[in-house]
């Protein structure tokens, strides 16, 4: 009797989720899915950074194209439209939520679609509403007096006198991770995040990543995911590696970050729910602001309070062959320097508003994010080629801590706190739910 009572909940939700799937409206949304999977595809050929990743059926694939220098806007716009409007009117009756909920993310995700055409074809928008239309939300701004505050803090805590920002590179320069430590001391960070993750979370037997040291990126990592929960991992070697970032990046590109994110998505969503339009990622959309929101939340779900510095320190500095001495100081001014990272919105707000000049950004990126001159350069690369992009970072990790820590998931309860973590990456979710109402 009582294995037959525990049975019922378990049959209870999949026969929900059949019923969904075998509704009318579940059916016309597996027919928009695979529309969408295709459109998406189609502008993927004409945009090279459009998909991220993409594991779906080979059927789905459109014909591939010659002439690709011939870009059919209008057509492309008009289709997004028509299944913009054909997705609304199924979310709008649908009597079973997860019906709505998987149609309001479609919708919002080909709202993406058309915006990033637009984009790239030379209709450009501010900041904010490109923003708003690429990933859901739009990042608060903030005036120079709130980062001077956190400086104010980083010149009581540096050691010596003079210039923050020299002061910073000084003591950040005890910590680069020397060229021929870098695969090793990676390796052992992924490690250690991938030992802490599945301690919270099970993941598919078949997962697996790799690992590969590149350079000339506009990016500090990248994870490249292929589906059957495989990826490939990236760490772009052009710039100094410092020793958090070995944890950060790490983290962010693997463990709980975009290799959990993806595959929990597959597993849960793609493999049974039978959700077509999950094997599409991508990049320019809303999916990103969860994806890189929680990678970077993931960090600090895997490492809490301490354990990045004692980590550093008893595993990473001496593996690497550097002085834990300093570190502790270090890691005090990374967590003020990480209250800055909205001075790089600020520059790309900038820069796509043409209210600041790529020198300026560069001379703010420096003195507002503790950047040096390379990571600078670099930085504004990225805001070049990806825009608006940047919010994805600090303001979706802002909004997915607190969407977490408002709903039970406090650092006191660490168990309600992955509970909401791993819901968040194992559902369609609409970034504008995060913000508190």
């Amino acid at each position: 009797m009582k294995k037959l009572l525990l049975l019922i909940p378990v049959l209870f939700m999949l026969s929900c989720k059949q019923k969904a799937a075998d509704s009318a409206d579940g059916k016309k949304l597996n027919k928009y899915a695979q529309q969408y999977v295709t459109l998406g595809l189609t502008i993927g050929q004409y945009d090279n950074n459009f998909v991220d990743a993409y594991y779906g059926p080979d059927s789905l694939k459109p014909k591939e194209i010659s002439d690709k220098a011939d870009f059919p806007r209008d057509s492309i716009l008009a289709s997004i439209n028509e299944l913009m409007n054909a997705v609304k009117v199924v979310g709008d009756d649908a009597d079973i939520d997860s019906n709505k909920t998987r149609a309001t993310w479609m919708y919002n995700q080909l709202l993406a679609f058309s915006r990033r055409v637009r984009l790239i074809t030379g209709d450009e928008r501010s900041f904010d509403e490109e923003s708003r239309e690429l990933f859901g939300v739009a990042a608060p701004a903030y005036g120079e007096e709130n980062f001077k505050a956190e400086l104010d803090k980083l010149d009581s805590l540096l050691p010596g006198k003079g210039n923050v920002n020299d002061r910073f590179q000084k003591l950040a320069n005890k910590f680069i991770i020397p060229k021929n430590k870098l695969d090793t001391v990676f390796k052992a960070a992924i490690a250690e995040a991938r030992k802490r993750t599945i301690s919270h979370l099970k993941l598919p037997s078949a997962e697996s990543l790799t690992l590969e040291l590149v350079n000339d990126k506009p990016w500090n990592g990248y994870n490249w995911y292929k589906g059957n929960y495989k990826s490939e991992v990236q760490i772009n070697t052009d710039i100094k590696i410092f020793i958090d970032r070995a944890i950060d990046v790490g983290s962010h590109e693997s463990y709980p970050g975009h290799h959990v994110y993806n595959m929990m998505l597959e597993k849960n969503l793609y493999h049974d729910r039978g959700w077509v339009e999950v094997s599409l990622y991508p990049l320019f959309s809303p999916q990103s602001l969860i994806a890189e929101g929680s990678a970077n939340f993931g960090i600090e779900m895997v490492f809490p309070g301490d354990e990045k510095v004692k980590f550093a320190k008893n595993v990473l500095l001496p593996m690497a062959g550097l002085d834990t001495a300093g570190a502790d100081t270090y890691f005090k001014a990374l967590a003020i320097k990480n209250q800055l990272n909205y001075a790089r919105n600020e520059a790309a707000r900038g820069l796509i508003n043409d209210t600041m000049s790529p020198s300026k950004a560069r001379s703010y990126l420096r003195k507002y994010c503790l950047m040096n001159d390379e990571t600078a350069d670099k930085s504004i690369s990225f805001i070049k080629k990806y825009r608006s992009y940047v919010i994805n970072y600090n303001y979706g990790q802002d909004l997915i801590k607190n969407y977490i820590e408002r709903n039970g998931g406090s650092t006191k309860n660490p168990q309600k706190r992955w509970e909401l973590f791993t819901h968040l990456l194992s559902n369609p979710v609409n970034p504008a739910d995060l913000v508190k109402k």
